[in-house]
C-alpha cells in the first residue's frame, strides 16, 4: 500500500466512508483497508471522534465531561487569534472622558472615569489636559 492510498484511507474514513466503498475506490482488498484503520485508530469510533480545530490533532473524549475543541492552550490561543470575528464581546462600556470629555469605549471595565492615563493625571494633578484629543 502506497503513502497516497493510506493518506486517502485517512481521508474517506474520517468523511464516514465505509471499508467497502474506500476498498473498491482504491482496488485495494477490504479486509486491507479494516486492518489499516483498526491499527490508526480510524475503527468504528472514527465517525465519534472529535479533533483539534486548529491542528487537526485527536482528542482524547473522556466520557461524561464536556467535549473539548482544542487539544492544547496554544491551539486555542491560535485559533481565537485568528478567527477574531467569531468572538462576542459583550462587556463593552461607553463613557465620557471626566478630563477632556471625549467619548470612548472600554472592554470589560465598568468604572473607567479617564480616557487615558494622561487625562488622569491632569485631572488629578490640576494639570492641562495631555490627551491627544
Amino acid at each position: 500500500m502506497t503513502g497516497q492510498q493510506k493518506e486517502q484511507i485517512r481521508t474517506l474514513r474520517l468523511q464516514g466512508v465505509s471499508y467497502v466503498k474506500i476498498s473498491k475506490s482504491l482496488g485495494i482488498s477490504d479486509n486491507t483497508v479494516r486492518s489499516f484503520c483498526r491499527r490508526n485508530g480510524l475503527g468504528e469510533n472514527a465517525k465519534n471522534a472529535v479533533y483539534c480545530k486548529q491542528c487537526g490533532k485527536l482528542i482524547k473524549v473522556v466520557p461524561k465531561q464536556k467535549p473539548k475543541k482544542f487539544c492544547s492552550d496554544a491551539c486555542r490561543n491560535a485559533w481565537w487569534t485568528g478567527h477574531q470575528e467569531c468572538v462576542t464581546r459583550k462587556a463593552v462600556y461607553e463613557y465620557t472622558c471626566a478630563c477632556c470629555g471625549k467619548y470612548f469605549t472600554a472592554y470589560g471595565n465598568d468604572h473607567r472615569k479617564y480616557c487615558s492615563h494622561a487625562c488622569y493625571i491632569a485631572d488629578r494633578f490640576g494639570k492641562e489636559c495631555g490627551c491627544d484629543e
